[in-house]
């Protein structure tokens, strides 16, 4: 199936950061070997919602903290198969910063923590979200 015929999906997240750590999330959905996966929040956009928006959202309802947009960080794009079709996939990412409240997970997700930015560049699942971290931990480097 070429890649024009194949269905698209695009969602949007974002990087919390605050005092040098960024949220990190478990969903309670596992990685395609069942193995546990650790993320950053996202969410696919909500009817008229702007990217920006959906990635306020989502750090919301998955985290239980409000975050102001900063940036954009980037976009990653990857392949996944879902019911036997493959789905391109794309999601925004922007860097937020923490504004308020506590950390309290929806139903979606198994976990939310507090990581230093350094080892989550290091321990997140995915190459695409590191990579999201590693452009928030040089943008904080380059603002000081």
């Amino acid at each position: 199936m070429s890649s024009e015929q194949r269905r698209k999906d695009f969602s949007a997240g974002g990087v919390v950061v605050r005092n040098g750590q960024v949220i990190v999330i478990v969903p309670k959905r596992r990685g395609a070997q069942g193995d546990t996966v650790m993320g950053l929040p996202k969410g696919h956009l909500d009817r008229g919602e702007t990217e920006v928006e959906a990635a306020v959202r989502e750090v919301r309802e998955e985290t239980g903290v409000v975050a102001a947009p900063v940036e954009k960080l980037g976009e990653i794009s990857y392949t996944y198969e879902h019911r036997g079709q493959p789905i391109d996939k794309r999601v925004a990412f922007y860097l937020l910063e923490y504004q308020a409240g506590e950390l309290d997970h929806d139903h979606e997700i198994e976990q939310v923590e507090w990581m230093p930015l350094e080892q989550a560049a290091r321990s997140l699942t995915y190459e695409g979200e590191r990579e999201m971290v590693q452009r928030a931990l040089s943008r904080r480097r380059s603002d000081r």
